[in-house]
């Protein structure tokens, strides 16, 4: 089989929000972007030399309205069949990111109540649930979905034969992707400590590259040390009672 290429596909702005497209024996979409971007995507994908109806399956990687918010659409356009992870089902069948959101930093507390995040988008019922690691041999495509919760429960990250992990939102650039290369938490974590363990977890592979959904790839051994500070930050907050944690029940603590 045929190594595994990934083209970055942006969504919003130049690398603002992304989706990927996976490029092997068929290709393989992560991620669906914003409400409304099916189309842009749809046209890119064939910008690429690829027939949109070649697409083998529809990754999302978590259940937040940026990653979601066209799948149906995409569905609808290509065929293609979508996976997402059984935690995040909630957000998938009601269309409605699981909310509050949980800020990260000053930027969070500035998005969290951004009209764009709230809205309801059009629901949809993934083809392939997922519970644990899979392979995507049998969509064309040499690599692994890898479960990575914290972000949401649901979160999961792509790792192909090449070392290449489609990250999602396990880290981001800085400022929602407007600070390249820098390495910083998205706006949002249901559960930072969780996600952080995720991501040591992924680093410890030995990825050659993070992609993700918010700026241009990442250096992994940046990330490494971007990864011991921000462990150090939140075990001081953890000690001092300020780490909000999103409960089984959705409820902040």
């Amino acid at each position: 089989m045929s190594r595994t290429k990934v083209v970055p596909i942006p969504v919003m702005d130049r690398h603002t929000v992304n989706a990927y497209l996976l490029l092997g024996r068929r290709p393989v979409i992560v991620d669906a972007g914003t409400p409304g971007s099916g189309r842009k995507i749809y046209e890119q994908v064939r910008a690429h030399g690829v027939d949109p109806a070649d697409v083998s399956l529809i990754v999302i990687t978590h259940g937040h309205i940026d990653h979601f918010g066209s799948a149906a659409e995409l569905h609808r356009l290509t065929g293609a069949p979508i996976a997402g992870h059984v935690a995040d089902l909630g957000p998938f069948r009601t269309g409605r990111a699981r909310e509050p959101y949980l800020p990260t930093g000053p930027m969070g507390r500035l998005m969290a109540g951004h009209r764009s995040l709230h809205l309801e988008v059009p629901p949809f019922e993934p083809d392939v649930i997922v519970t644990g690691e899979t392979d995507l041999e049998d969509f064309g495509i040499s690599a692994r979905i890898m479960p990575t919760p914290g972000h949401t429960a649901g979160s999961i990250s792509v790792l192909t034969d090449r070392g290449d992990l489609v990250a999602g939102d396990l880290i981001a650039n800085s400022f929602f992707g407007l600070v390249r290369g820098r390495p910083a938490n998205p706006p949002f974590h249901d559960d930072p400590l969780g996600n952080l363990a995720s991501l040591r977890r992924m680093l410890a592979l030995n990825p050659t590259g993070l992609h993700v959904g918010h700026g241009t790839p990442l250096e992994p051994d940046r990330v490494r040390r971007w990864a011991d500070r921000e462990h150090r930050r939140l075990s001081r907050l953890q000690a001092a009672g300020r780490l909000p944690v999103r409960t089984e029940n959705g409820v902040p603590r």
